[in-house]
C-alpha cells in the first residue's frame, strides 16, 4: 500500500473549491495522467460513481470510483476499484484567507506497474501527483497552492 498526503491554501471560499471537486469532469481537468473521466452517475448519499482511465508506466488504466462520503463544504471520500485499488480523501477547512485543502490516498498499484516502476519511484510520483493536483485546484479555482 502506497500513502500519499498534502495540504495547499487556495485564495477562494471552501463553497466554491467544493463545488469545483463536486464535478467529476474537473477531476479530469487538475488530476495528472487522469484522461477520461465518464458514465457520471449521482448516489444516493451526494456523491457519484463513475469509470475513468488513468494512466501509469504508459498504460491506460481503467476503474470505476465510488464516492462513498459526500459532506457539503467538508469531506469526499472515494474508493478505487479495479485494477488500482485504495482511496483517496478531501477534506475541506475554511481559513481566513480561503480553504484549506488537504489531500490523502492510499493506493495498491498494479504488479506490472509496481514491477516497471520500482516502489520508491511510485511512492515519490504518487506525492508529485498530489501535489500537481493541488496546485492545479488551486490555479483553476482561486489562487496559488501554499
Amino acid at each position: 500500500m502506497f500513502t500519499a498526503r498534502d495540504a495547499a491554501e487556495i485564495d477562494a471560499p471552501v463553497e466554491r473549491v467544493f463545488a469545483f471537486l463536486d464535478d467529476p469532469h474537473n477531476h479530469a481537468a487538475v488530476t495528472p495522467r487522469l484522461e477520461d473521466v465518464r458514465d457520471v452517475r449521482r448516489l444516493p448519499n451526494g456523491g457519484k460513481r463513475l469509470a475513468y482511465t488513468y494512466r501509469m508506466a504508459g498504460v491506460g488504466i481503467d476503474g470505476e470510483i465510488v464516492q462513498t462520503v459526500h459532506e457539503p463544504n467538508e469531506r469526499m471520500t472515494f474508493d478505487l476499484r479495479g485494477r488500482l485499488t485504495g482511496t483517496i480523501d478531501l477534506t475541506f477547512e475554511s481559513t481566513t484567507d480561503g480553504t484549506e485543502l488537504t489531500y490523502a490516498a492510499e493506493y495498491d498499484i498494479p504488479e506490472n506497474a509496481l514491477t516497471a516502476l520500482g516502489a520508491p519511484l511510485v511512492r515519490r510520483f504518487n506525492e508529485r501527483q498530489v501535489r500537481a493536483t493541488l496546485a492545479a485546484v488551486a490555479d483553476r479555482v482561486g489562487g496559488d497552492a501554499g
